[in-house]
């Protein structure tokens, strides 16, 4: 009886043994599938932080790149206002001193119709003795041209030289053309109002005649008229 007794004693322990086997087992197994969740739990999260980082870094590269691009715009924009205030401040400039260089050619257009004047009077005078009193005028009246000439001279208006000079249609205004065998054509030979120049600008065209060669038909005549002439001599001698 003891015996058997025994025996049931031992097979219970070996069963509770088992039975507390398989539980640690259990447990362990239990406790294993945690530890797997919590990893990929882990894995999980990093990963999301890792592609978190990704995004946020491409998104800081994205900004600092279109804060460069709008540096460099408004950089270039700024290049091009400063251009564009030196050439307003160049056009200014240059505006200022040709108001102040030319701002009295309409006066001095104007003033020199006396001078003409005077200067023709002068011309048209009959070179001959005159009386002293009037000798004493016309050396006023030559005086004040003069002077007249020189106060245009101190403002930058000058005659412009005409006579004898190749005509130019910069400076010269062809009113006639006068027939001449021994002058080359398109000389100036006649001056019918003088020009002035101001500074490097044209104030008034000198009007002018230019020469030219006679036509054949006036060579001939006059040709015929020279053989005619000597005919007549010879006859009479």
């Amino acid at each position: 009886m003891n015996d058997d007794k025994n025996n049931k004693a031992e097979e219970e322990t070996k069963e509770n043994k088992l039975n507390e086997s398989d539980t640690n087992q259990d447990n362990e197994q239990e406790t294993g599938a945690e530890d797997n969740t919590k990893n990929q739990k882990t894995n999980e999260n990093i990963n999301n932080e890792e592609a978190e980082s990704g995004v946020d870094s491409e998104t800081e590269q994205s900004a600092e790149d279109e804060l460069l691009e709008k540096n460099e715009l408004l950089r270039e924009e700024k290049i091009r206002l400063l251009a564009e205030m030196e050439n307003l401040r160049k056009r200014s400039d240059k505006e200022k001193s040709e108001a102040i260089k030319y701002g009295s050619s309409n006066l001095a257009r104007d003033i020199l119709s006396p001078a003409d004047n005077l200067e023709r009077a002068l011309n048209a005078l009959p070179k001959e003795n005159y009386p002293e009193s009037i000798e004493n005028l016309v050396e006023g009246l030559k005086m004040v041209l003069k002077e007249f000439t020189s106060i245009l001279e101190k403002n930058g208006v000058k005659k412009i030289e005409a006579l004898n000079k190749k005509f130019d249609h910069n400076y010269h205004q062809a009113i006639m053309e006068v027939e001449k065998e021994d002058v080359d054509e398109g000389i100036v030979i006649q001056e019918i109002q003088s020009g002035y120049m101001m500074h490097d600008r044209l104030l008034r065209p000198a009007m002018v005649g230019v020469s030219k060669k006679p036509s054949n038909e006036e060579n001939e005549v006059n040709d015929h008229a020279v053989e005619d002439q000597n005919t007549n001599k010879t006859e009479k001698n």
